[in-house]
């Protein structure tokens, strides 16, 4: 079969389960037009150094990899200044293609690099898959970002199992779901447990996000499940919340941090759930209310799981799609499939605001699914249960009120 040239897979960011579905497909069908496929490990990390290390995707291991968990190329965050570039890589192994599987940051970066190779009259299309667990990307209405979904059963499989803990010991438990400024995930694992309390940073649409409102938010559930005659439960907060607290406010709680280079709390290296938890330890006291409360985190543990059925299907979708906006001379472009199967381009500049940067996409609160789950889906203090309140608690209910917290 005639070479065609070749193409060349990157991955950046965190790993989604459904990348190895990617990259396999991408691979067979590329193979079976006659391209080169040429996977790269390090991200963008490699890829202007003078040897990047890659491999040569064959048929056997595309097809071997293409329902495993993680990646077979390894990631890497790393985002290359445009001084960096050069067209060694593209020049010696004849690129015709540059696929990134990623988020917004590795999407833009790849913009980035075919404007040089254009620049250097080398002629090189760019087509990205967006994946994130985190479900925050910009994509079409009803269109997951791939990995959500296997990351999701996986993070419900998980948080079911604390729930029984809760019941059987009779404790609390306070998950911290992984997120950057959305709670999808938080609130796709809470809603899905039936968690009396979930706590995202977009219920904070009317009011300041604080410490003191978060820990009063799970007060407020922990108390209704005691009227109700329940002592234990769960309640999930997403990470995302820190992406809008005030450094001050971080500092202010006398937990111990490492602090980088320019003095800032290095968050990444304590569990999120466990702030929580000490800052909800300290309350309960304050208050004169007994109760045991333990911390989990829930992110790295759902990352590299094994796609589920949805994420196969959808996954193998996108990677057919590569090929059909290829073989359409597209470029530029992410790759997005509908409920329907069917495969369409969205542009990056379409997506990106005034500065440059992609909004990331916010759970609903004005949804239905999202105002039936907080009406009616948590338990939580009311107007109505505030002489209940009086009667067995030594606290102002109002101060629990999940409405006047959040100012709704």
């Amino acid at each position: 079969m005639e070479n065609k040239g070749s193409i060349a897979i990157l991955c950046g960011g965190g790993p989604a389960p459904g990348i190895n579905t990617v990259i396999g497909t991408v691979a067979k069908v590329f193979l079976n037009d006659g391209f080169r496929v040429i996977g790269i490990h390090g991200g963008y990390s490699s890829l202007f150094k003078g040897l990047p290390e890659t491999i040569d995707l064959d048929f056997e291991m595309s097809d071997r990899i293409y329902k495993q968990g993680g990646s077979a190329l390894r990631m890497s965050r790393y985002k290359p200044k445009d001084s960096e570039f050069n067209t060694s890589f593209f020049v010696k192994n004849n690129i015709k293609l540059l696929v990134t599987i990623g988020g917004d940051d590795t999407a833009s970066t790849a913009t980035r690099i075919s404007k040089f190779l254009a620049k250097k009259d080398i002629k090189m299309q760019n087509l990205h898959v967006p994946k994130t667990i985190d479900n925050d990307l910009p994509l079409p209405e009803g269109q997951p970002t791939f990995g959500y979904q296997s990351a999701k059963e996986a993070g419900v499989q998980i948080a079911q199992t604390i729930y029984e803990d809760a019941r059987t010991s009779g404790n609390w438990f306070i998950v911290s779901a992984m997120g950057r400024e959305a709670g999808h995930l938080a609130f796709g694992i809470g809603a899905a447990c039936h968690y009396p309390m979930i706590i995202i940073p977009e219920m904070f649409n009317k009011t300041e996000i604080v410490f003191s409102k978060i820990i009063d938010l799970v007060i407020s559930a922990i108390i209704k499940r005691k009227l109700l005659g329940i002592p234990y439960g769960v309640a999930c907060i997403s990470e995302g919340v820190f992406h809008f607290l005030s450094e001050a406010e971080i500092k202010a709680t006398d937990i111990s941090f490492t602090y980088d280079e320019h003095g800032h709390p290095e968050l990444g290296n304590v569990s999120k759930a466990h702030i929580f938890n000490i800052l909800l330890q300290r309350r309960l006291q304050e208050l004169k209310i007994k109760l045991k409360s333990r911390p989990v985190e829930l992110g790295y543990e759902i990352r590299c799981v094994r796609p589920i059925a949805f994420d196969l299907m959808y996954c193998a979708l996108l990677g057919y799609g590569v090929k059909k906006l290829f073989d359409q001379g597209i470029t530029g472009a992410m790759v997005t499939s509908d409920p329907k199967g069917d495969v369409t381009p969205l542009y990056l500049e379409d997506l990106t605001n005034e500065k440059g940067k992609i909004q990331p996409r916010l759970v609903k609160m004005d949804s239905q699914k999202a105002k039936m789950v907080y009406e009616d889906g948590l338990q939580y203090i009311s107007e109505n249960d505030y002489d209940n309140v009086r009667e067995y608690f030594e606290v102002d209910p109002e101060e629990f009120d999940f409405k006047k917290i959040l100012n709704w």
